[in-house]
């Protein structure tokens, strides 16, 4: 099968383009690094060419202004109009668990709009949300860092490895568009302060965790359980505890 992954030299793309080339599949690796551009669609439709899935994992630069909302609104329907050109059977993509529910903050509001282009099109389409990467924990520490003090929200959340989520969306590459989206989250539910503690711990980070709920996450005031992935979501099996083990020891 022929696919062309969007993104390709990000966390979660380089991933992704080694699993579907060790499960056999024809890849196209495309980014800004590699020439091709979705923000003004330069390099796309001969990237995209003969391709039978495209999967869109690419991600705005700025997550605090309007800019995410401008980049995802334009990559994407260059994205879908070069898929559409190309007679792209499946369009799967890559967004965020709580999206709808977080729209206050601009990245997330940006992300639903990403959503919504992908749904509204004609092509048939899968969208994968997937929880807070490990990778990606040290940033959300910093939302509450304070000198020697961080302050963050006891809100639950379930992280996940980025190579869980990629995998994942290989597994999804190979089979038919679901119409649909659906969700993937880690093993471990715990609380966002919780995390940070357990994270800076095995850093030998001597910061003090101190658990605040008025602490906004990426700009919303979180309430419930708008992290957390639903009911029927995919549980990937790769712990915080094992994942921090891994990283430290490389």
């Amino acid at each position: 099968m022929k696919i062309m992954v969007a993104g390709a030299s990000g966390l979660v793309g380089s991933q992704l383009v080694a699993d579907l080339r060790r499960s056999g599949h024809d890849v196209t690796a495309a980014s800004l690094s590699l020439g091709v551009d979705t923000l003004n669609g330069r390099g796309l439709e001969a990237a995209m060419a003969g391709a039978d899935v495209v999967i869109d994992v690419t991600n705005a630069a700025s997550f605090g202004d309007n800019s995410a909302l401008d980049f995802f609104k334009a990559s994407t329907k260059n994205l879908l109009a070069a898929a559409a050109h190309a007679c792209v059977r499946h369009y799967l993509a890559l967004s965020v668990v709580g999206t709808p529910r977080l729209v206050e903050s601009d990245y997330f509001r940006a992300k639903a709009v990403q959503e919504n282009l992908i749904r509204a099109s004609s092509r048939p389409y899968t969208i994968l949300r997937s929880t807070q990467f490990y990778e990606f924990i040290n940033g959300v520490i910093d939302i509450g860092a304070e000198g020697n003090v961080v302050r963050l929200p006891p809100a639950l959340m379930r992280p996940v490895a980025a190579r869980d989520a990629a995998a994942f969306l290989t597994e999804l590459a190979g089979g038919n568009p679901l119409g649909e989206i659906i969700e993937i989250g880690g093993p471990d539910q715990l609380g966002i302060d919780e995390i940070a503690r357990i994270y800076l711990a095995a850093n030998q980070d001597q910061r003090q965790v101190i658990t605040d709920p008025s602490v906004s996450y990426f700009g919303v005031e979180l309430t419930g359980d708008v992290l957390l992935p639903g009911a029927g979501a995919r549980l990937a099996s790769q712990k915080l505890s094992d994942w921090l083990y891994q990283s430290i020891a490389a």
